[in-house]
């Protein structure tokens, strides 16, 4: 059987220029292509020259997280300053912030971050491996990740 790894994420958004900017911005992805043709608006974000996001601007209104589908996209990070420096950075541009900071993914973990949406409302997650202990965990023993 073949083995699959995740290659990119496709989204939707609602304003190509300014979901672009977003991400540059909080994550440091390059552009690596793009279109501004008309009906056929999209940008191809990378990491190290490999393709990690695609934004299509071909939606309208806000990410329903009530309805079947996406639940939110999880970025993992080397270590817990990486993931304070991308709370500061949405701190900045004003991004809505869950549970106000970083948190543990359960009680007791090490493991934990922050979680927060982007311009469309789409629910994202940065996370480190290590080092969110300390902090109580907003949902219990449940997973953090699950329930916001």
């Amino acid at each position: 059987m073949a083995t699959f790894n995740t290659g990119h994420i496709g989204l939707n958004v609602t304003n190509l220029q300014r979901s672009k900017q977003f991400y540059q911005d909080v994550f440091g992805f390059e552009l690596a292509g793009e279109s501004t043709e008309a009906n056929r608006t999209f940008a191809f974000l990378a990491n190290d020259g490999e393709t990690v996001l695609t934004l299509w601007q071909q939606s309208n209104g806000r990410f329903p997280s009530s309805t079947p589908g996406l639940h939110h996209l999880s970025f993992a990070v080397d270590h817990i300053d990486k993931v304070k420096q991308v709370e500061n950075k949405l701190r900045q541009l004003g991004a809505k912030l869950y549970h106000d900071g970083i948190v543990p993914h359960a009680e007791g973990a090490q493991s934990g971050g922050i979680f927060f949406e982007d311009p469309d409302g789409i629910r994202l997650e940065v996370y480190a491996a290590q080092g969110a202990d300390g902090q109580p965990a907003p949902s219990g023993e449940a997973p953090t990740c699950g329930f916001f």
